[in-house]
């Protein structure tokens, strides 16, 4: 009768210690940049390359993708700044206050010679990061630069 109660017991210790030998929950990764390989060729300056993937996967509601269209038309051997100005417009219609788009946009007007829009996306900046950001400071050295 003993090992009848023995082996009960090592019975129930071995499935509460199968119990405890369940697999982990699964670990799902972080959803991936949908944007990562042209960003990648913008930072390798291959606009042809990064227009050319931006244009394969268009993101009509993403700001972002709005922004980095426009700023990779901007920067092509031959400019395009009525387009990219266009892309400009439509991000931050879609995120008044996108920060990248701001800049960019600003940086266009200074190319055009058209300081006083590029002042008014500054001012946009000025509200969005009182305490300063790199997109402000580098629309600021942009307009200076410009202004002399």
């Amino acid at each position: 009768m003993r090992w009848i109660a023995a082996l009960t017991a090592l019975s129930l210790a071995a499935s509460a210690g199968a119990a405890d030998m369940s697999p982990p929950p699964e670990i799902k990764p972080a959803a991936a940049d949908p944007l990562a390989a042209p960003r990648r060729l913008i930072a390798a300056k291959d606009w042809v390359g990064a227009l050319a993937a931006l244009r394969a996967q268009p993101q009509a509601g993403s700001a972002d993708w709005h922004n980095l269209m426009g700023y990779t038309l901007r920067k092509q051997a031959t400019p395009q700044f009525a387009e990219a100005e266009a892309q400009y417009l439509e991000a931050l219609r879609i995120d008044p206050s996108h920060r990248g788009a701001n800049e960019y946009l600003g940086e266009l007007y200074v190319m055009k010679g058209d300081l006083a829009k590029a002042r008014e996306r500054l001012a946009v900046l000025e509200k969005a990061c009182p305490s300063g950001c790199e997109q402000r400071e580098d629309l600021q050295k942009a307009i200076a630069g410009a202004a002399k």
